[in-house]
């Protein structure tokens, strides 16, 4: 190479260069660009078909929504004026001076003046109404409308919303129609969010223009260019991945949607798509459901502080949250109204004076995402009897259920009070567990249900699936059967309490005890079950025979065959707390059976009734039956293992029930019930030990705090043309003065009963009176 210049380029090298650049000079640049515009145009034909099929089909997938029983009252209603008072603050109304607006009311002692809500049952719809309501010594004696003092016969008050079936990702909306929308929100939202809203044509260009310079200037986002359009979009169709390649399908398919849709149909979708914060796992959408969670009112009733609250945090729930960055949310405020004043939207005077008002967010606001995961599973099951889990996570459907949502309030308290003194007590570290079950005796429906000792927790349910051996719940089902035999048996024949020894199944021989470790000799039916006497009951059981007994087991509703065991007869067979509460159901409705439910109504999301919930009910056994047992179960509470209950309870009400232990205090049971309330209660550890806990000890206690907490019915025994009530002794089965202390009321079958009298024992005698009425009694049986 001389004088410095570029070395020769070899011959091969230039003749490869020459035939590249003829290639690239021949190839097919439109054909090319054909081949990317079809690709595009496949791609924005799929988005479309995304777009539509979505946006058409079903737009949401809507969660069921679960309500309690609604309130009803009316003039001789049992019901406490403190009951009241929580049953309206469960359902969100807020005291006010003077009530006037939906869901307000005011307390005065006894009086109460409120507002109701306008709420579509499945029977009627409910209008708003102002009443004047009293309450006298635990009864409803007034209710007339406020205004013209007209009586009103029956209120029903909306039903506390409890919970919900959600989608697989926890969302939950409550949809709202654009024309049901404040126009003030409508406005606003065009104004703040996206003015140009009724112009462009999905994307804004010069907005996104706009929002680039100012983000590059700052160095960081500080300025957003979505429409509505897009953040619909987002929101409903994408994630909220920071990609060029999320952004690019955000603006193609908010055209999309602007070019098939009307502006309408897209600013009622944004109004229940946006997402507005967040309840435990349940995740907030739409202003619908925000204006309950944050206001507890509907949308419709919203003022303009309120709203403007809402759309305030639509950049950030989070961010912006009422009660964690209050300071934030009042700047982000005074910047909506900035721009809504700028664009006359509100005058300067309005814009200032909602300025100087408080957020005013419901400060207590009762989270329904675990309140009762019980309950809602016992709902969840016999809801999958008619619905597929899909139906009741996407149809919209409203379910209103047997729960009283005070009753349940009120019991979870009691229970985590009474299982933490009595676990301190017994020192079992947190172990002792509980469930309960409470049901009304005439419906079967389930008003209460806890499943933990923190009923809260929604693991495994006890209630439900906790089958533990039931101990001496099952001697009532013994007695039953045997006083059924009315020619053999009454509750003054004596039974054999002397010690017993049989061969088991497995040819082992079984030898059960009292609880006191004594026999007692011949002893009468009633003293052997009012007393829980081990050996008497083994022995009445063989002698009325096991086909009786499995019969009457069954036709309680015990739902099985029970093996001809021996040990079967003093409770040797599991069963959970629920199925233990259909048996005894049936006892306390006089022996009609009815199925327990938790579904009163469901609606589809048009309101119409999918399918009809009647009680049903089937009598399986005479009155005259029932009234027998019922009538020692009630002695067992006045005189038997149960009767520390009566220190617990009015003197004038009489409840029935049975505790039931078994082998080293594993498990604690009682059943019982009102003329009204049937309640089960379980207590026991999960790992199976001992508690030191007798029926009368652990469950019977937290018993006695649910029925001293309710307004409940005693029970009644009345005679018939078949049947006698009768005192007598039940050391020996005489007839005695009703005046004596030792004396027992029970019920016979007419022609049954004992006839041949006892003074009373110890030298007490009843008095002319006593004695003259048990004469007649006598001698017009």
């Amino acid at each position: 190479v001389v004088g410095g210049s570029n070395p020769a380029i070899p011959t091969k090298s230039k003749k490869a260069s020459s035939a590249l650049f003829s290639k690239i000079k021949s190839l097919p640049w439109l054909k090319v660009l054909a081949v990317c515009s079809v690709l595009f145009a496949a791609y924005v034909i799929y988005l479309d078909f995304e777009v539509r099929s979505k946006f058409e089909d079903k737009r949401w997938a809507l969660p069921a929504h679960v309500y309690g029983r609604p309130l009803e009252l009316f003039v001789g209603l049992p019901l406490h004026a403190n009951q009241l008072e929580q049953e309206l603050n469960l359902l969100n109304y807020q005291y006010a001076y003077r009530p006037h607006e939906p869901g307000t009311f005011q307390r005065r002692d006894n009086e109460f003046v409120l507002v109701t809500r306008s709420f579509q049952f499945w029977d009627t719809a409910e209008p708003i109404q102002r009443v004047t309501l009293r309450i006298n010594d635990g009864i409803v004696t007034e209710i007339k409308q406020t205004e013209d003092r007209k009586n009103v016969s029956l209120l029903r008050l909306d039903p506390v919303f409890i919970g919900g079936i959600y989608p697989k990702h926890k969302e939950d909306r409550l949809l709202v129609k654009l024309d049901e929308v404040p126009a003030f929100l409508h406005e606003m939202l065009v104004a703040v969010e996206d003015r140009k809203f009724y112009d462009h044509w999905g994307i804004d260009p010069k907005a996104i223009a706009r929002a680039f310079i100012a983000n590059v200037k700052a160095g960081r986002s500080v300025q957003g260019g979505s429409t509505l359009t897009q953040q619909l979009v987002k929101n409903f169709f994408l994630t909220n991945e920071r990609t060029l390649r999320r952004k690019f399908n955000e603006m193609i398919m908010a055209i999309l949607l602007d070019f098939h849709y009307d502006k309408n149909e897209i600013l009622e979708a944004y109004l229940n798509e946006i997402y507005l914060g967040q309840d435990g796992s349940r995740a907030i959408h739409g202003f619908g459901l925000a204006s309950q969670f944050y206001f507890g009112r509907p949308l419709e009733q919203l003022n303009a502080n309120q709203l403007v609250t809402l759309v305030a945090m639509i950049r950030g729930p989070s961010f912006y949250h009422p009660e964690k960055h209050p300071k934030r949310l009042a700047k982000r405020r005074q910047v909506i109204l900035d721009i809504l004043q700028q664009q006359n939207v509100v005058t300067p005077q309005r814009a200032k004076q909602i300025k100087l008002q408080a957020v005013n967010i419901r400060r207590q606001r009762h989270s329904t995402t675990t309140a009762h995961p019980a309950f809602m599973d016992l709902l969840r099951r016999q809801l999958s009897e008619y619905y597929p889990e899909s139906t009741l996570r996407s149809e919209g459907l409203r379910i209103f259920t047997t729960l009283d949502p005070v009753l349940q309030t009120n019991v979870a308290t009691l229970v985590k009070r009474r299982v933490a003194q009595l676990d301190k007590v017994r020192q079992l570290d947190n172990k002792l567990q509980t469930a309960v079950v409470v049901t009304n005796t005439n419906s079967g429906e389930v008003l209460a249900l806890i499943g933990d000792s923190n009923p809260q927790f929604a693991g495994f349910n006890r209630a439900l699936d906790a089958a533990r051996p039931i101990g001496s719940l099952m001697k009532p089902v013994v007695y039953l059967a045997a006083l059924m035999d009315e020619q053999k048996y009454h509750w003054a024949t004596k039974v054999d309490d002397s010690a017993i020894s049989l061969k088991d199944h497995q040819g082992e021989i079984w030898s059960p005890k009292n609880y006191d470790k004594t026999s007692h000799g011949q002893v009468t039916l009633i003293e052997a079950m009012t007393k829980s006497y081990n050996q008497a009951t083994v022995r009445l059981g063989l002698d009325v025979g096991f086909a009786a007994i499995n019969d009457t087991f069954k036709k309680l509703g015990g739902g099985r065959e029970l093996p001809p065991y021996p040990a079967i007869l003093l409770g040797a067979t599991e069963m959970t707390p629920l199925q233990v509460s259909q048996i005894y159901q049936t006892m306390a409705a006089n022996g009609f059976r009815s199925p327990i439910r938790a579904i009163r109504e469901v609606l589809d999301v048009n309101g119409e009734p999918l399918k009809r919930y009647p009680i049903q009910v089937e009598q399986a056994f005479s009155t005259e039956d029932m009234q027998l047992i019922t009538s020692g179960l009630i002695q067992v509470v006045e005189r038997g293992t149960a009767r520390s209950l009566k220190r617990r309870l009015p003197d004038d009400l009489y409840v029935a029930g049975k505790t039931g232990t078994t082998d080293d205090t594993r498990d604690s049971w009682f059943a019982g019930f009102s003329g009204s309330h049937l309640a089960v209660v379980w207590m026991g550890t999960d790992n199976n030990q001992p508690t030191g806990l007798t029926g009368s000890s652990g469950a019977l206690t937290l018993w006695g705090d649910i029925m001293a907490k309710m307004n409940v019915n005693g029970i009644e025994l009345e005679g018939s043309e078949n049947l006698v009530v009768e005192s007598i002794n039940p050391a020996d089965g005489l007839v005695l003065s009703s005046s004596c202390e030792q004396a027992m009321s029970l019920a016979f079958i007419a022609g049954t009963a004992p006839t041949q009298t006892t003074d009373c024992p110890g030298g007490q005698s009843g008095s002319p009176v006593d004695k003259t009425v048990n004469w007649f009694k006598r001698l017009f049986r």
